[in-house]
């Protein structure tokens, strides 16, 4: 008398028989377009385990080779284009990242230590802070000179501690345009 298998045993049995004899061939095509083994096989593994998941399909009469390429070539897009995403992202910080190098670079070898006195600074200094509007300028000197925080200053001119936070950054935006060219001292005195 033969026992029948149960229809469970018999999916396991034909998922096996599917993996075993795709598995390396599917991440051999994967592996030609994403480099990485690992990232192939990784796609791939993927790939079994949605079928797996989706072991129904499996009693469909479907072809299973093309749905394993068309699954494995859709996923390699996809990792593809993430690569192109992340690549993009880092080159546009390491482009930012040398403009930063380069500005100081160039404002170091500009700076000139004999040509400043602290009287010079002083009088540059309050030129750059004079040429503020009068709002903008009283909440800078009350949050970086006085040392106030946010809240206190937005508490004694009656204003938002938002407003406060937009009117340091206008007063930042401004300085630093007025004191391009001595960054250094800008820097020093305003931890920027």
């Amino acid at each position: 008398m033969k026992i029948k298998a149960f229809p469970e045993q018999e999916e396991r049995v034909r998922f096996e028989d599917i993996y075993l004899s795709y598995f390396s061939k599917m991440k051999y095509f994967a592996k030609e377009y994403v480099i990485s083994e690992e990232d192939a096989e990784n796609i791939v593994q993927d790939v079994f385990v949605e079928l797996w998941e989706n072991k129904e399909m499996l009693n469909m009469h479907m072809n299973l080779i093309a749905y394993l390429f068309t699954t494995i070539k859709n996923k390699c897009l996809n990792h593809l284009r993430h690569k192109l995403v992340v690549q993009d992202t880092a080159s546009k910080l390491q482009e930012e990242y040398t403009i930063s190098l380069r500005m100081n670079l160039d404002s170091l070898e500009v700076f000139d230590n004999n040509l400043f006195s602290d009287n010079d600074i002083e009088k540059i200094i309050s030129r750059a802070l004079d040429a503020l509007p009068e709002k903008c300028r009283a909440i800078f000197i009350m949050s970086k000179i006085e040392g106030k925080k946010h809240n206190e200053i937005a508490q004694e001119l009656n204003i938002s501690i938002n407003t406060v936070g937009s009117q340091i950054g206008i007063a930042y935006k401004k300085l630093r345009t007025e004191l391009k060219d001595y960054l250094p001292i800008l820097l020093f005195l305003f931890s920027l």
